[in-house]
């Protein structure tokens, strides 16, 4: 059973020129040829300063704006790779072995981009990670091109 308007192809152009119309008689944008390609004309924004290198004396301000983006900071014990069928008999008490050895660092992760490692501290009764080893910023970078 086929709607009104949705016979093939020409009733498709024919609803995008009964649209294009509609929007240039409400004045509600840039005006677009029925009979043309639509085509998106691209202007630049003018709302954002210009970038420089080195950055400006004010990079202080520029740094606010993103300190109270939230991040995912993950500490990660270790990984292992078992099949479905083994997690379908995991029960209470069961034991999962990790690639990781007792003592070695963890990874701290940012977003899921290693940021540091460090080992397992217990403070007033709940975990925490003391940073051993950061990475450095050209570290990071390199590994990202990975």
């Amino acid at each position: 059973m086929s709607q009104p308007g949705t016979d093939g192809p020409a009733s498709t152009d024919d609803d995008w020129a009964a649209a294009l119309k509609e929007q240039a008689a409400a004045g509600a944008g840039a005006t677009i040829e029925p009979s043309s390609a639509v085509e998106a004309i691209a202007q630049p924004a003018n709302i954002f300063p210009r970038l420089t290198p080195g950055g400006s004396s004010d990079g202080a301000q520029d740094l606010d704006l993103i300190l109270d983006i939230p991040v995912h900071l993950t500490v990660e014990l270790g990984r292992t790779r078992i099949p479905i069928k083994h997690i379908l008999q995991l029960a209470q008490g069961s034991v999962i072995e990790l690639d990781s050895l007792a003592g070695e660092p963890m990874d701290v992760l940012v977003n899921g981009c290693l940021i540091a490692q460090g080992e397992v501290v217990v403070v007033n009764e709940k975990f925490g990670i003391r940073l051993t080893d950061i990475v450095t910023p050209s570290e990071r970078v390199r590994r990202l091109h990975k």
